[in-house]
């Protein structure tokens, strides 16, 4: 089997999975993971492998989709000196949400919170 065959076969299976997975995610109140899977012939294990690659496939999906984003540093200069233990702090409002941000504020954390507020509708 060549690349590109293996690759349809690979996304042909994801697609399968995620299918799955919504129908699970979907099953009647009060039925289990673990039931849900008995009735359809794949052990819980299996399942979660099924998710976690779906998932996988997702967020390399995303990635792909999304252009890179940079956050640009602020010099502590520019930002006003606020009450908390006098270290430097800013506060971000748009769409509804608000962002408390300070020094010590993981520039991951803010990247992915800004991702979501852009995404927001």
């Amino acid at each position: 089997m060549n690349s590109e065959t293996s690759m349809v076969a690979a996304n042909f299976r994801l697609q399968e999975w995620a299918a799955q997975i919504r129908e699970c995610q979907n099953r009647p109140a009060g039925m289990s993971v673990v039931g849900w899977c008995a009735c359809h012939g794949i052990t819980k294990a299996n399942y979660y492998y099924r998710l976690r690659r779906v998932r996988e496939a997702c967020l390399e999906t995303m990635e792909a989709e999304i252009p890179g984003q940079r956050v640009a540093p602020v010099p502590p200069g520019l930002l006003p000196q606020g009450s908390e233990n006098g270290r430097a702090q800013l506060d971000i409002s748009t769409k509804g949400f608000s962002v408390h941000v300070t020094e010590s504020t993981p520039i991951r954390l803010l990247s992915a919170v800004l991702k979501v507020i852009r995404n927001a509708e």
